[in-house]
């Protein structure tokens, strides 16, 4: 009989210890090239070798961070921005699950819509921004709609293309041991099409942070993109760095989320990434 635990230990793991019980060292690695690089440039400008007017180093900006923090407006902006993104993300990405299952699996539907919406992404972002004022106004409903066209075009596009390439064999086995039709999309359909769609969602969500920047510059009082506007109209380079810092820091932890929340529907994944 096949020992389980010789073939753990030719992997390494003590006799006991699953793989997941491993240290996952990903993110500590992930911050010596962001954190090397502050630290030089800290040095470079305590040694006087650079004069950082104009890129302040990252102790100037952890001190802004400090007292945005400690006055409460860095809340008050990140609950803003988080909101208007959460809720653009939220909408985009339902409509574009909605519409990329629709013309996926539908070739009538593909020919009627897809060429329009295909005509739709390609419109920069910020054209829709005095169209959006001129319908809903300069309040929150028309942030919350620019985010949520960002977010829609890469969602669509991402499930339409993983439905519409779904290999046949697979459906057809699937048919061949008579599952229905609800059994065949949850046990064939929807693990083929899943990492292609958290992928999009990724990239959505990237999206989003990207135009909630074009949003808040709509008559936003409060947010992040706020916050760097106001910094590079007044002169503030520590203040913009620390906005994007902090866009940085949410964008990974929403973007580590969305992974998280997806990994426990494709531990079927026998990838070479998985492997590693």
């Amino acid at each position: 009989m096949y020992d389980n635990r010789v073939h753990e230990g030719e992997r390494g793991l003590a006799e006991g210890e699953t793989p997941d019980a491993r240290p996952d060292w990903r993110l500590a690695t992930g911050l010596i090239l962001p954190v090397g690089a502050a630290i030089l440039y800290e040095l470079a400008f305590r040694f006087g070798i650079v004069q950082a007017r104009l890129l302040p180093p990252p102790s100037r900006v952890g001190q802004t961070l400090w007292k945005l923090a400690a006055s409460g407006e860095l809340s008050t902006h990140v609950v803003a921005t988080m909101t208007r993104v959460v809720s653009g993300f939220g909408l985009g990405s339902a409509a574009g699950v909605l519409l990329g299952a629709l013309t996926g699996s539908s070739e009538v539907a593909r020919k009627a819509l897809d060429p329009t919406l295909q005509a739709l992404r390609a419109i920069p972002s910020l054209a829709w921004v005095p169209l959006f004022i001129l319908w809903l106004g300069i309040f929150e409903t028309s942030k919350v709609a620019l985010i949520a066209v960002g977010c829609f075009f890469p969602v669509y596009l991402g499930v339409m293309g993983a439905i519409a390439n779904v290999d046949r064999k697979i459906v057809e086995v699937g048919r061949a041991f008579r599952l229905s039709r609800a059994a065949l999309a949850r046990r064939i359909l929807l693990p083929a099409i899943l990492p292609d769609t958290v992928v999009a969602l990724r990239s959505a969500i990237g999206l989003g942070f990207m135009f909630v920047v074009a949003a808040e510059l709509m008559g936003a009082s409060e947010g992040l993109g706020y916050l760097l506007v106001d910094g590079q109209q007044l002169g503030k380079p520590d203040q913009i760095l620390a906005s994007i810092l902090c866009f940085a820091i949410l964008g990974k932890i929403c973007d580590w989320l969305i992974v998280i929340a997806a990994k426990p529907f494709m531990t079927w994944q026998d990838s070479f990434a998985r492997a590693g």
